[in-house]
């Protein structure tokens, strides 16, 4: 599978593994529940780790371990749930992570440029076809009034 990552699509090398699922090898993103049930597991892991947040999720509950993570996927279940926005902002501004932010499910083409401006610098999409729009409104705006975090 392809994702945008700062303005290029290439090649996705990670695996979302439900929490019932059993961990291979590899890049992996577990729920934020399944982190923080199997932390010390997950330490001892082969490959990258990811952690994914739910709207409904506190971001601020893997704070302390944000240094051990090196992927968040925040999830937006339907485009008119703004939550995502508010967990990348949060995960940039207040705790400084630096690592890649992924904003994954259903938002549409036109939110990517808000989303980057809140520190998503990751796009993955149901309809891969979309990616070029994407891409497109990364650079719509050349001129910001405010500031943020890119």
């Amino acid at each position: 599978m392809k994702i945008i990552k700062d303005k290029q699509i290439i090649e996705d090398s990670w695996q979302h593994i439900a929490d019932d699922e059993e961990i291979g090898s590899g890049d992996i993103t577990v729920s934020l529940s399944r982190w923080n049930s199997d932390k010390n597991t997950l330490a001892n892991h082969s490959g990258n780790i990811g952690v994914r947040i739910a709207p409904d999720d506190n971001v601020g509950d893997i704070a302390d371990d944000l240094n051990k993570i090196n992927l968040i996927a925040v999830e937006l279940p339907a485009f008119t749930d703004g939550r995502a926005f508010s967990h990348a902002r949060l995960l940039r501004s207040r705790y400084g992570y630096e690592g890649e932010i992924r904003a994954v499910g259903k938002y549409m083409a036109d939110q990517a440029f808000y989303l980057q401006r809140v520190g998503v610098n990751a796009f993955e999409l149901e309809d891969t076809e979309e990616y070029p729009a994407v891409i497109s409104t990364l650079n719509d705006f050349t001129v910001k009034y405010q500031t943020s975090t890119n």
